[in-house]
């Protein structure tokens, strides 16, 4: 049995070019000229994937797919791809925000919107697989850096245990920014805002390896990076589609273990859709922390809610950042007050931490015999013993 497509545009010159392109591909069609006929249509022949306009009478894309969504109940899911006339960020969130799972911006190439139609049908019966590679055998392990509270120093410990992984433990490295909003890996690694990011890798449907590794930054450090959204706009736009397909960002993870011995990804603090499913998907979770009232406060509330997750023990580590930095409060004390040890400490060299981050040249970079560094490359070399449980031959 044909593959059943609704196509609700009411231009007659589109329907036209879709019908032909769909029929040559061997899918059925259907045609509804305006929303309100679309809505109809879908809820009626139930079909196995709509493309829908935006600019339409009586009833526009967004509120057809609302509706259209509003009485799946999610259960029976078709999927939808908007056609849009700009390739404007408001404009995709809206369409992500109504129930649209892909978009496409018209004029578009029938080639494109073929992969898309069939990237989307193959995430309908299932998670998107990757097409088998030859790449060599990695450790495949996904560690998140998590902080505490604000100000305790999460990506300048993420970068440069990155670093000193891909540099001096010789492993595949890939660091990802996932403060969506506001990541500061550009402007710590000077890296300008054209380059590709989490928002290229979460928008392809058709995400695989060979794609996945174009939209790498190869660092000059020796790191790959997957850079948080430039604008605080296009973060919306990971943020809908984890929230309407999160197989997506399974995928793209899945991907990144076959890629590199290390994904390590720098989080946020917010306790949100994305970092739920990150914390699912990870092997550990480093909580970085400091020394002082307020982050010893905040960190039973992250541990609380680690265990309430249902998360083992072992999966969540503390990671005390400046832990000989003079705050009163001494780490026999911190782990007095916490009630559990801290499995990992990070020294204090705070000018040379900052001097690192304003010149845009991390400190195992710069400054790789200075004691910061020595600190750092100790913390990555017993991250690399805790999880290479299996011998795997580091990267020549």
């Amino acid at each position: 049995m044909a593959t059943r497509v609704l196509v609700v545009d009411d231009d007659l010159n589109i329907q036209r070019v879709l019908v032909f392109a769909l029929k040559q591909e061997g899918y059925e069609v259907t045609v509804a000229a305006d929303g309100a006929a679309g809505v109809e249509m879908a809820l009626d022949a139930k079909p196995d994937l709509i493309l829908m306009d935006v600019a339409m009478p009586k009833l526009d894309g967004y509120a057809a797919t609302q509706q259209i969504r509003a009485a799946e109940k999610g259960v029976g899911r078709i999927p939808i791809i908007m056609l849009t006339s700009e390739a404007d960020v408001e404009q995709r969130v809206r369409g992500l925000r109504a129930g649209a799972d892909d978009d496409i911006v018209k004029p578009f190439h029938p080639l494109e919107l073929m992969a898309r139609i069939k990237a989307l049908l193959a995430q309908a019966g299932g998670p998107a697989v990757a097409k088998a590679g030859a790449e060599a055998p990695t450790l495949g392990k996904l560690c998140l850096f998590y902080p505490a509270k604000g100000g305790v120093g999460t990506t300048t410990i993420a970068i440069n245990t990155a670093i000193a992984l891909a540099r001096e433990v010789k492993r595949r490295t890939l660091l990802i920014d996932a403060n969506l909003q506001f990541g500061d890996l550009r402007v710590f690694l000077d890296l300008g805002l054209d380059t590709p990011s989490l928002v290229s890798a979460i928008s392809e449907p058709d995400l695989d390896l060979d794609l996945f590794r174009t939209m790498m930054v190869s660092h000059r450090s020796g790191i790959d990076l997957l850079l948080a959204p430039p604008t605080p706009a296009a973060a919306d736009i990971v943020v809908e589609r984890q929230r309407a397909a999160p197989a997506v960002l399974s995928n793209m993870l899945s991907l990144s273990r076959r890629l590199y011995d290390y994904t390590l990804i720098d989080m946020s603090q917010a306790i949100d859709d994305v970092n739920l499913q990150l914390f699912d998907e990870a092997d550990v979770i480093y909580v970085v922390m400091t020394a002082d009232l307020s982050c010893l406060k905040n960190v039973p509330l992250v541990l609380d809610t680690m265990d309430s997750l249902g998360y083992e023990k072992s999966k969540v580590q503390l990671v005390l950042n400046r832990s000989n930095a003079y705050t009163g409060i001494n780490v026999s004390n911190a782990e007095s007050a916490l009630g559990r040890k801290i499995d990992y400490q990070v020294i204090n060299e705070y000018r040379g931490a900052i001097s690192a981050l304003n010149s845009g040249e991390p400190f195992m970079s710069s400054r790789a015999d200075a004691p910061l560094s020595k600190s750092v490359l100790a913390f990555a070399k017993a991250i690399d013993k805790a999880l290479a449980v299996e011998a795997v031959p580091a990267r020549a």
